[in-house]
Parts: C-alpha cells; sequence; structure tokens
C-alpha cells in the first residue's frame, strides 16, 4: 500500500477541518465525504472539491481507512461498521458515548488487527510535545480548562466535552492506577454538566486536581505539573511550556538554562534554573492525522489507541457518576 485512501464521516465544523488537513497528509489520498445534512455535504464537497457519498456504506466500501467525525452519540455505529467491513479507523474524542460500546469496538479493532486511534488532539499540542527531552513524572497535576460558551458540544457533558483532554494526558504521565475520585459540578445553561472539578488520587500517590468549564468570559487551557526537583507549566492555548528545576551545579552547561540562584550547601547544593523549551511548529490536527496515516501503512501502534480512548472514557463517566451521587436536588 502507497497510499491511504481514507474517507471522512461528518462535516461539521470539526469534519471541514479533517476534509481540509487530510488533502495536504502525506501518503494520503481522501476519496470522499458523507454527512446526513445533504446541503453541507454539498457545500463542503465544493469547497474542497471532493466526492460527495449519500451514503456511509457506499464511502466504506472505497476506503481502506475513515475518519469519524460525526456527533458522539453515533461514533459507536460507525466505528463498529468500518472495524467490521476491515477498515482502520480514527474517531474523535471521546472514543464512544458508553464504556459498553468503547470496549466492542476495542475488540473488534485488536480481533482483526486494525488501527485505532482516538482523536485527543492535546496530546500533540506544541507546549506537550516541547517537553519530550524531559523525564516526566509528576507527583501533584492542575489542570484549568476553561472555555466561553457555544452551543456547539452540549449534548455531552463538560467532563466529555472539554475535562476529557486533560483527563488523557494525566493517565499518559502518571503510570499507576486511579484509586480514588472525589468530584462536582453543576449544570448552569444547558441540561448537561458546564462546570466540572474532580480529584483523581492514584496508587503511587500522585494526585491531579482537574477544573473544567464552558461558562468562562476567558479562554484557558493550563496545566501545572510538579514532580521531584521540577516545576512545568504548560499553556495549550500559546503551546509554551516553561520549565523550573534543581539541578546540580556541574550540570548547569546549557545556554538555554537561566541561573535564578541556589539552594543548599556543599554536596547538597543545587542551582534554581529556568528554561523555556523549543516550541514545535506543528499543527495538532494535521500532526495526529500523519501519525495514523503513518501507522496504517508502516503497521505501527497509533499515538493514541483505542485503549487510551477507553481509559479515559472510563475515568470521565466515573467522576460524572460521583457528581450525580452528590447532586443536591
Amino acid at each position: 500500500m502507497e497510499n491511504v485512501n481514507i474517507g471522512i464521516i461528518g462535516t461539521g465544523h470539526l469534519g471541514k477541518l479533517h476534509t481540509k488537513l487530510l488533502q495536504e497528509v502525506e501518503n494520503c489520498k481522501l476519496i470522499g465525504i458523507h454527512d446526513l445534512d445533504a446541503e453541507r455535504l454539498r457545500e463542503v464537497s465544493e469547497e474542497f472539491h471532493v466526492s460527495a457519498f449519500t451514503d456511509y456504506e457506499s464511502l466504506l466500501n472505497e476506503a481502506d481507512a475513515v475518519s469519524i467525525v460525526a456527533t458522539t452519540s453515533a461514533h459507536y455505529e460507525l466505528a463498529k461498521a468500518a472495524l467490521q467491513k476491515g477498515k482502520h479507523v480514527f474517531v474523535e474524542k471521546p472514543i464512544t458515548a458508553a464504556i459498553g460500546e468503547a470496549e466492542e469496538i476495542v475488540e473488534i479493532a485488536e480481533k482483526n488487527n486494525l488501527k485505532l486511534q482516538v482523536g485527543h488532539i492535546e496530546r500533540f499540542n506544541p507546549a506537550l510535545l516541547s517537553l519530550e527531552k524531559y523525564n516526566l513524572d509528576p507527583k501533584f497535576i492542575q489542570t484549568d480548562r476553561l472555555a466561553q460558551f457555544n452551543p456547539r458540544g452540549t449534548d455531552v457533558a463538560v467532563v466529555l466535552d472539554l475535562m476529557i483532554h486533560d483527563i488523557d494526558i494525566i493517565l499518559s504521565l502518571i503510570k499507576s492506577k486511579v484509586k480514588r475520585i472525589s468530584a462536582s459540578g453543576v449544570a448552569v445553561v444547558s441540561d448537561k454538566l458546564d462546570i466540572a472539578n474532580a480529584r483523581l488520587e492514584f496508587e503511587n500517590g500522585a494526585v491531579a486536581n482537574v477544573t473544567a468549564s464552558r461558562i468562562s468570559q476567558k479562554k484557558m487551557r493550563k496545566m501545572r505539573m510538579f514532580q521531584r526537583d521540577a516545576y512545568l507549566s504548560l499553556d495549550f492555548i500559546t503551546g509554551v511550556s516553561e520549565v523550573f528545576r534543581l539541578l546540580s551545579p556541574e550540570a548547569v552547561n546549557d545556554a538555554g538554562i537561566i541561573n535564578f540562584g541556589e539552594i543548599g550547601v556543599g554536596d547538597k547544593k543545587k542551582m534554581i534554573v529556568y528554561e523555556q523549551p523549543e516550541q514545535m511548529e506543528v499543527n495538532s490536527l494535521k500532526y495526529e492525522l500523519q501519525l495514523f496515516v503513518n501507522a496504517v501503512l508502516n503497521d505501527e501502534t497509533p499515538k493514541v489507541t483505542g485503549k487510551d480512548g477507553l481509559r479515559a472514557l472510563r475515568v470521565a463517566e466515573m467522576i460524572i457518576e460521583k457528581i450525580e451521587e452528590t447532586k443536591i436536588i
């Protein structure tokens, strides 16, 4: 296979971005798009000069892989249909609307040796990518993901809409099982949770405090990580990371490091240093789509697997359950 023939199901706001960027991805041929909204399908087809399919089964018949950018409630049906036809699947987050659905499509993908990648785009944010050279072992993580209200996405709780981004990142960083969850939240302008906070405690002693809101006046997408001898701050909007570390005097030899002073004496002396890792120039969505195509072509494990998506969904559902348990009637 020299190129991956890929189709797109769903041509809303994000689906249009997939349509544009998949035409730029290497070793990828966008063969067509599908949407239940005939008028929107026609408009996107004409704008990007790509074939329109009025039913997704016909699109699947011609594709090697499919990108599912439909509403969350449709993810299960579409992903299952594609996998049962032997097609590789990229599905936007959350993987499905229910845990049982996710478990089933993960099992089908594994049984048939098919690639299943979940669109947790923040894994490919320049702020996080710039930290790849560091040994990340956070013991405490604080995240704040605040967005201005937008009716798009209110079909699910803010935990599944926004917080799940940070849940996925946290689970990828903390190599331990979740031991305990406490959470609170409230619906404000929709019928679903619009603001939520959760505290995740892990078996290795690590803790994450996670807040998400879609009724904020200003946007914020920040993560702060604390670990032995280091504090790291990530801004997912600007893509910039900052690192404060304690290093031995002989280790401070990088021109990019700013020395803030020292702490301790003798053999215990450490230098307090600051550095801003070089920001990777990358379009996060295009990059994750390219990695999906590469995984298909090279028979590699996707960077964000179906199991990763399932694990994030499980924790998100546990948070929602905790909030429901403590809800004031």
